[in-house]
């Protein structure tokens, strides 16, 4: 259901876009939204914030602080067009709590919410614009409508408290929490790729390697730690093909190969690098590897295929110069010829 649709649901006439009143049983005119408050769960005990939920969501709520993937629209009584929505942009930008998302009402709706939760809300002017509004769009002691769905959300309060502190607070951070700091690192930089934002992407996987290699882990939790700074190294290994700095993304992929010699994803990466600096020798050696791992992994077998094709490219062009090369040797040791000379001195 798009935005500017939902009010169609209320089974009155629109005139200019403006829904008008409905009247109860008695003839007396009763708000739309008193109708539909009627119905909705008191979420803040003061009636400031009511919530109806849609489509319910599965999970845990949001906690306190975190960063949340939202659709919203908002609606002014009356109204059936949005004053705010984002559900036309084509990319969604993850939005800190308290931070990005400042609207008192939304922070309190979206604590209530699950993954994938659709849910309605009606927020009283002291948990929306207060008395004054917010002119031209929003008038004075105004409730307002939102209708929020809710993504994803990363809770980050964790690593945000670590990199406040100093690196010798930082070092008896207990090894589960660093972790955690680390995979939150890790999420983050995964949507920002997913989103195509592979500078912003690797800033946070850096992040999170750095995090990790400062981590002293006993030898009974070096597993978990290792197992940590794979996936990571990984992540960097294909940020940086993605940015076009094959080199780098070798040196990410041998150090994962470090770890796991047989990872098919890290020799699939390193492939790719080597592809792309045309040592194609060692790029066949790594897929090579990487598709006795992997033997009908559809990825691998069609970089094979693209080697094959790049090296006959390469080959026909190193022919062709050396044919070129030796052509042009052919024509210079002729005219250097002694015959030639002699009959360019009789004419």
């Amino acid at each position: 259901m798009e935005a500017g649709e939902r009010w169609g649901g209320w089974g009155r006439e629109k005139r200019n876009g403006v829904c008008p009143p409905a009247e109860d049983g008695e003839g007396d005119v009763v708000s739309p939204y008193h109708r539909l408050s009627q119905r909705m769960q008191d979420v803040t005990g003061d009636r400031g914030v009511l919530k109806e939920v849609i489509r319910a969501g599965a999970g845990d709520v949001v906690p306190p602080e975190a960063s949340v993937l939202v659709k919203f629209s908002g609606y002014l009584e009356h109204m059936d067009r949005p004053f705010d929505t984002n559900c036309f942009k084509k990319n969604l930008r993850l939005m800190k709590v308290g931070e990005d998302i400042t609207l008192r009402g939304m922070t309190v709706g979206l604590l209530t919410m699950k993954r994938g939760e659709l849910a309605r809300f009606l927020f009283k002017p002291h948990y929306a614009f207060g008395m004054a509004g917010c002119p031209p769009l929003i008038p004075p002691n105004a409730t307002i409508l939102f209708e929020i769905e809710l993504l994803d959300f990363l809770d980050t309060a964790e690593s945000d408290e670590f990199f406040e502190l100093s690196p010798v607070q930082q070092e008896r951070f207990p090894l589960q929490k660093v972790l955690k700091v680390a995979e939150t690192e890790r999420e983050l930089g995964n949507y920002l790729f997913r989103q195509k934002h592979f500078m912003d992407a690797r800033e946070r996987y850096k992040r999170a390697s750095s995090v990790l290699h400062r981590v002293a882990a006993k030898e009974d939790e070096q597993t978990k730690v290792d197992t940590a700074k794979l996936l990571v190294l990984l992540n960097l290994s294909i940020t940086y093909l993605k940015l076009r700095h094959p080199a780098r993304a070798l040196l990410y992929g041998e150090r994962a190969l470090e770890l796991d010699q047989k990872n098919a994803k890290a020799l699939f990466r390193c492939g790719q690098a080597c592809l792309s600096l045309a040592e194609y020798e060692r790029a066949r050696d790594f897929l090579v590897r990487a598709q006795k791992e992997q033997p009908f992994n559809h990825d691998i077998n069609n970089e094979l295929k693209k080697l094959a094709s790049c090296y006959r490219e390469f080959k026909d062009k190193e022919k062709e110069m050396c044919t070129r090369m030796f052509s042009s040797l052919s024509v210079e040791g002729e005219l250097k010829s002694p015959s030639v000379q002699k009959k360019g001195a009789d004419s």
